[in-house]
């Protein structure tokens, strides 16, 4: 089994790609490709950028993606230096798989929804206090009334005009 410099090597010779054509296609520097072919890893500053940059060139030149990674896995895993850092599988909870959701969203569709949403929840609102008010009866809690005449004897007020003829 060859390494996965010598894969992405050879990938790249058998499709006759230049380092600087794989460059260009991938945004990778030239010298970060040449030290992935060559298998020099401590050109990188962290393991995560071995990693990204093999799955990509590995992409682009359509080799078995999962094996090389598995490859590229294990002669880091020999490295002490990146040995460490070698990630482990661990199991996500739903607010991860809430987060990957809401980071895959397009803003302006998300603000739509939610903006569409909003107006929805204010007009069943605004539905179930009309129903409310429609159907209750303001007078309902008043009492009955008795009739007070506001005319005295006691001369307070003034007798009314007699009718014309």
């Amino acid at each position: 089994m060859s390494t996965v410099a010598e894969q992405l090597r050879q990938g790249r010779e058998a499709q006759k790609l230049t380092i600087h054509q794989v460059a260009e296609t991938t945004k990778i520097r030239t010298d970060y490709l040449s030290a992935l072919e060559e298998g020099k890893y401590d050109s990188f500053p962290a393991a995560v950028y071995v990693r990204g940059f093999v799955r990509t060139y590995s992409t682009l030149l359509r080799l078995d993606v999962p094996r090389v990674m598995a490859a590229l896995d294990a002669e880091l895993g020999q490295d002490k230096r990146f040995a460490e850092s070698i990630p482990s599988p661990k199991r996500r909870g739903i607010l991860d798989f809430v987060m990957l959701q809401l980071s895959k969203l397009d803003l302006r569709k998300g603000l739509i929804i939610v903006g569409g949403a909003l107006v929805l929840v204010v007009t069943f609102c605004c539905f179930l206090v009309w129903r409310h008010y429609r159907s209750t009866d303001p007078l309902k809690n008043l009492p009955p009334g008795l009739y007070q005449s506001t005319q005295t004897l006691s001369g307070e007020t003034l007798p009314l005009p007699a009718p014309k003829r």
